[in-house]
């Protein structure tokens, strides 16, 4: 999916209180508890070379293509041996999928050569491998990693400026308004929450205002109408589609 679209504008507060962030967040909670990547991986390096892959791409038809990459490459040293024509060969089906396997190489090969097959627990590093972007970076940091990173896709860019949650003109932008405004004990998982509520219910053409749990908190130009309350039921859960760089 392409880059969200930068916008010039100043700068701009959130729309809530804490409290009311507060208790927006505790029914995504309440309503998803424990939101999974639609993703297949094996270990933090499948993962980070599925979200490379999944650029411009669907994740099912990444994970067709990843299956049976990845038993047989699931390490840098396996991929990098294993070398670009036979990554090609695998991922074909996949849009990008020349220029994406020089990445999966050039990245495999630069975790050999510099991170001891590892893969960095850090932004700074991350963003250093062959087509890894910030929003990529932040997916592994937080699904492998376990931290509070903020991933913001162009979903999360259109609810934070749509509903006024946390406005910016850019991504970085939004990331960082975000990371302020959410409650430390709801940033795991919060990227997910946001990325559900942006293609199920907060869609891009038209938000689906009666199925919204936070309508009535919700202070958005385009709400249709005044919405109660909602009464807030635990779904099954349902995984969330990693969206790429």
């Amino acid at each position: 999916m392409d880059e969200p679209k930068v916008k010039s504008s100043k700068a701009r507060r959130s729309a809530y209180s804490r409290a009311q962030v507060e208790e927006i967040f505790r029914r995504f909670e309440l309503q998803r508890p424990e939101p999974k990547g639609e993703l297949e991986y094996v270990n933090a390096f499948t993962l980070l070379v599925a979200v490379v892959l999944s650029a411009q791409a669907t994740d099912s038809g990444v994970n067709k293509a990843t299956r049976a990459l990845f038993a047989t490459a699931d390490t840098p040293e396996k991929m990098f041996a294993l070398g670009e024509e036979e990554v090609a060969r695998h991922i074909r089906t996949i849009g990008l999928w020349r220029n994406k396997a020089k990445n999966v190489i050039a990245l495999s090969q630069a975790l050999v050569e510099h991170h001891g097959g590892k893969i960095p627990a850090t932004l700074e590093e991350l963003v250093k491998l062959p087509g890894v972007g910030r929003k990529t970076a932040n997916v592994v940091l937080n699904i492998a990693f376990g931290q509070p990173a903020m991933a913001v896709d162009t979903h999360i860019f259109r609810i934070a400026n749509r509903i006024k949650l946390a406005p910016g003109a850019t991504p970085d932008a939004v990331e960082q308004h975000l990371l302020r405004v959410i409650p430390q004990h709801y940033l795991l998982h919060a990227h997910h929450w946001l990325i559900l509520h942006g293609r199920y219910v907060c869609k891009a053409r038209k938000p689906d205002c009666p199925a919204c749990i936070i309508a009535d908190i919700c202070k958005s130009d385009e709400k249709t109408g005044s919405i109660a309350a909602p009464v807030v039921t635990i779904e099954p859960q349902s995984p969330v589609e990693i969206l790429p760089d």
